[in-house]
Parts: C-alpha cells; structure tokens; sequence
C-alpha cells in the first residue's frame, strides 16, 4: 500500500533539487523570469548526428527550460538523414542548433544557457545591437588574438548577438549611426585633435561610452574633464592580493560589490592586473556611481614595484578604499538615458585574464547595460564548475585507502569464500 501511495505522488508531482556548487544546474532569475512571461509554443530544433554525446548536453539543458516552460518543445534531426535540410541550413559538423518563436528563427552554433535565453530574447524583441570600438591608436582590438587584446571577449559579445565593429576616425570621420555604445579601450597614441572632437561630441550629443584606461595613461586626458573625473597618480595595489594567492601587488581583486544594476545578484571575485584609481568632482553634469573598489588595505604606489613597498601618507600617493570605476547617467532631452563606464584597467578583459574569476561576466554586464539591455545584466556566462572534485586531505586519505587496500582485500575475501564453498562441493 506504501509502495502504491509513492508511486502515484511519483506520478503527479516532481521535485528537483540542485546540489552542484554555484547552483550550475539551475536557471539563473533572469532566464526564469523571461520564460514566465513568454506566450506561446517555442521550438527547439537540434541538427546533430546521432550517438554525438552533445545531444545528451543538450537534452539535460533543455529540460531545465521545459520544466518551467512545458510548450517548449525540444527536437533532434540527424542531418545524414535529410542532406537537402542540411545544406539549406549550412550544417557544419559541430551541427546546429535552430530556436523557433512566433514565425521567427535564430541558430545557434553553440549552445549555454546565456546564448539560448538570449536567442529568446531577441525572438520576442529582435533587433541587432552593434558596438563600435575605437581603432587606429594601438587599442586592445576586438579582432586581434595577442594577450593584450579582446578576441575572446568579443567572441562572446557574438554569441550573444552583440556585433563588434572597429571605426577609425582618419577613415570614417564619424561614430556609426547604429551604434549604441563606443569602445575605447587603452589607446597608446594619442588621437589627433580632429578625433578628440568626434570623440567628445559623441559624448555630448548623449552617446553611450564605455572606457578603459591604465596607470599612467594620458592618451585620453581630453575626455576627463568632459566626465568629471580625475585619474589618480601610480597604480593600485593591494595587500589582499597576496591572501588570494597572487605574489604581484598590482592585481586588484574585488569581491564585494556597490549597490548598481551591474552588480545585481553578482557576488563572483573579479581581477584586475594593473588598475588605475579615480578621484571624481563635486560638480559634474552625469549621475555618479562608484561601481567597483579595491580593498581596505589598498593604496596608489606611485614609486616602483619592487622590493618592500608601503604607503607614504606624506607623498601624493592616497590610502584605500578607491574607485576604479566609476558608472555614469545622464537624462536626455529624448527621454532616454545616457550611459557611461570608465574602468581604470583594461587588461580584466584581455584574452589572457577573460578566465579569471567572474570577469568575463563582468565585462557582459557592463556591456548590456550600457546598450540597454537591462534584462541580459542576469543571465551568467556559465562555466560548469563541477568539471573538478574537491576533495579535503583526509577525504583523499580515505579514498586512497580503501582503494588500495579495503577493496583490494575485500576482493580476496570474496575470491578465498567462493573457492573454499567450491572445494567443500
């Protein structure tokens, strides 16, 4: 009777419990959120060869959207099986994956929670968002594969349909009309008097901006007056770099985080490698936030790294807590609201340190909510990080032991009781 009382609660009630670390198999507020207030059937089609692993992947990723979402509908087709679909669709053989809404479309060539909710989202608001980065001056490119440079970035800006365009003002003297946010990302030259123009009637007329720099930069000192901000002298260093483990001092590492819709629900460490600190004046047209800062025991050196370092209260060096970014607002005369964030480091979103930590969700952030798209700030790049087992030493002493000897013993054990009652037959 017991047996028949669970199984009919089996049948009519689920439950599902996540117990992976940073919850990475449930569906972040924002995804849920969307999926809730989306009417009607969604289709998902997924164009792989069958007995690929990755349709499992997919299987388990899907599930999680129909649990909330029951009409939407998840579908494999083997592209073997229909050559003519295949080649209208141009199926490579990392195969394709095609979301359906409302009579329109997105494919997918690789498949997360971010780039399907994202391909959702442009489905019920399709538009295509465009972001020009600044070329021409020795800036980290969004195309360029070196360390110093945003290749990886922009790959993810991609498939999250955010397109990347470089513009160089000697060639195209003018920003985009349809670009909704600029680029500058650590020039090493300075712009001619010309581009600086551009650059500040860009700003001006309203523009979105987002601007990265570095200790010691005066590349971009015409602009500073126009934001009201003020680079500080030196580098930020840290003492709270060497307790997570980094020998350098010029890495930053924040982990807690000013009240702004960038930093909502985001409670992931970011690094810094080499920032620059921020004073702000009292008198500015924008709206201010401080959106990032560094530690306590945090200062701006302004001598050389090396040796024994420590602040000089005497010297123009200033004592921590300080900003390295700053968020800014402003209201139009449109109606609509001007956007701008400075980052004294531009390095966080190199190709080298994209990994570290949460940058890469920090940079995606910054970015969605500098073109608007408050309702993406939620939606994490996720990274599964329960590809590792964790374990203590003394876990690890009690696995090693009973596999080397508990189990090997037990075997024997096994193996001498079978012989024996084999011998007593």
């Amino acid at each position: 009777m017991r047996g028949r009382g669970a199984a009919w609660l089996s049948a009519r009630h689920s439950y599902q419990a996540d117990w992976t670390e940073a919850r990475s198999n449930t569906l972040s507020p924002a995804t849920r959120k969307l999926l809730q207030a989306m009417s009607g059937k969604v289709s998902v089609t997924a164009y792989i060869k069958t007995g690929l692993p990755i349709r499992l992947q997919i299987a388990h990723l899907v599930d999680r959207y129909t649990h909330l979402k029951p009409d939407l509908k998840l579908d494999f087709v083997d592209p073997n099986n229909d050559p003519q679909k295949a080649r209208a669709l141009n199926i490579g053989e990392e195969g394709l994956v095609v979301v359906e809404y409302q009579g329109r479309s997105e494919k997918l060539n690789f498949i997360d929670e971010a780039a399907l909710t994202n391909a959702l989202l442009q489905l019920t608001h399709a538009e295509d968002r465009w972001v020009s980065f600044l070329a021409g001056h020795g800036e980290r490119s969004p195309d360029g594969e070196a360390n110093f440079d945003l290749n990886r970035f922009n790959k993810e800006l991609r498939r999250r349909r955010i397109n990347a365009q470089t513009v160089n003002l000697a060639k195209l003297p003018a920003i985009p009309d349809n670009s909704s946010l600029l680029v500058i990302a650590s020039p090493s030259v300075a712009l001619l008097p010309g581009e600086a123009e551009i650059v500040k009637q860009y700003v001006q007329r309203g523009g979105n901006l987002l601007l990265l720099t570095d200790p010691g930069d005066k590349t971009l000192d015409f602009i500073w007056p126009l934001l009201g901000l003020h680079p500080l002298p030196g580098r930020i260093v840290d003492k709270a770099a060497k307790l997570a483990g980094i020998n350098d001092p010029s890495f930053v590492i924040v982990g807690e985080y000013n009240r702004h819709p960038v930093t909502r629900n985001f409670r992931t460490l970011t690094v810094y490698p080499a920032a620059a600190g921020f004073d702000i004046a009292a008198d500015i047209d924008f709206e201010s936030a401080p959106l990032l800062n560094s530690g306590p025991e945090s200062w701006t050196e302004t001598g050389p790294l090396a040796g024994t370092i420590r602040f000089h209260p005497d010297s123009a060096e200033k004592q921590g807590p300080i900003t390295l970014a700053y968020a800014l607002t402003r209201n139009l005369e449109n109606g609509s609201e001007q956007r701008v964030i400075v980052v004294g480091d531009g390095d966080f979103l190199a190709n080298t340190y994209i990994d570290n930590a949460g940058n890469l969700d920090m940079g995606l952030r910054m970015i969605n909510w500098l073109v608007h798209d408050d309702r993406f700030i939620d939606i994490p790049a996720k990274t599964a990080p329960d590809r590792t087992l964790k374990l203590t030493l003394t876990g690890i002493a009690v696995i090693g032991f009973g596999f080397l000897i508990v189990l090997p013993l037990g075997l024997l054990g096994t193996g001498f009781v079978v012989w024996r009652r084999r011998r007593r037959r």
